[in-house]
């Protein structure tokens, strides 16, 4: 994937993926789009490990995907993509940060980051 505009649009698709109730719960689908060093700072202020976040990925409810926009995805190496946007769920809008390593074609989550925006 050497067009940026091709691999962001990869990237993008596939952390949209993991905002589906279907892949978050097969487990093998999530870890296909999740780096194996992949840690997480949830909207909580909790880290989470690869397969702490897989267990708790596969016990979650099926709902909605959550609609996003304000989407910003950057190069900040050869094969890393910083991306965020804004997701807003039923009750809450939160901003989110990831990065994506891209290595052999096949985009990984390595970090992600939610953070909840305060009421106004």
């Amino acid at each position: 994937m050497a067009d940026s505009d091709e691999r962001f649009a990869v990237i993008q698709a596939a952390e949209t993926a993991l905002l589906s109730s279907a892949i978050r719960g097969d487990q093998d689908a999530a870890a296909g789009l999740l780096h194996p060093d992949f840690t997480e700072i949830g909207r909580s202020g909790r880290r989470w490990t690869h397969a702490e976040i897989l267990d708790a990925l596969a016990d979650e409810p099926w709902r909605d995907a959550p609609s996003t926009d304000e989407w910003w995805l950057v190069d900040v190496a050869p094969d890393t993509v910083l991306v965020t946007y804004r997701l807003r769920a039923a009750t809450t809008v939160s901003r989110h940060s990831s990065l994506w390593v891209v290595s052999d074609g096949m985009p990984r989550m390595l970090f992600h980051q939610g953070t909840l925006v305060p009421d106004d």
